[in-house]
């Protein structure tokens, strides 16, 4: 019993997320909205860690297994990506170290590190 009530709390949390990003036409995902607003809880306090850790815990024990669908959407896409891979590879590498960058400066700026 639990489980679920962490799981309903993630659920209602993200559910939020999804009706702020629709209602205020936000240009973030509903899902970065969600996870702000559980951020935000758990700094103020409305949330407490022990409400939703072990759920938590467990999905991203699980994370692999929800990469899954995208990979079947991204084979069952090869013939509308034909011919642009250089494109896409550039994209990829390109995000992939603005990613890396920015986690890293933020990672400094909350450490307070210079």
């Amino acid at each position: 019993m639990k489980f679920l009530r962490q799981f309903a709390i993630i659920l209602v949390i993200c559910f939020l997320g999804e009706a702020l990003h629709r209602v205020l036409n936000l240009p973030i995902p509903g899902s970065v909205v969600g996870m702000i607003l559980l951020l935000l809880g758990l700094m103020t306090g409305v949330i407490k860690l022990k409400h939703i850790e072990e759920t938590s815990e467990f999905l991203l024990d699980h994370l692999a297994f929800f990469f899954v669908p995208a990979g079947v959407g991204i084979i069952s896409s090869l013939d509308v990506m034909k011919g642009n891979w250089v494109p896409i590879f550039v994209i990829i590498v390109i995000s992939t170290i603005v990613v890396m960058v920015t986690t890293g400066i933020t990672v400094q700026l909350l450490k307070g590190d210079k």
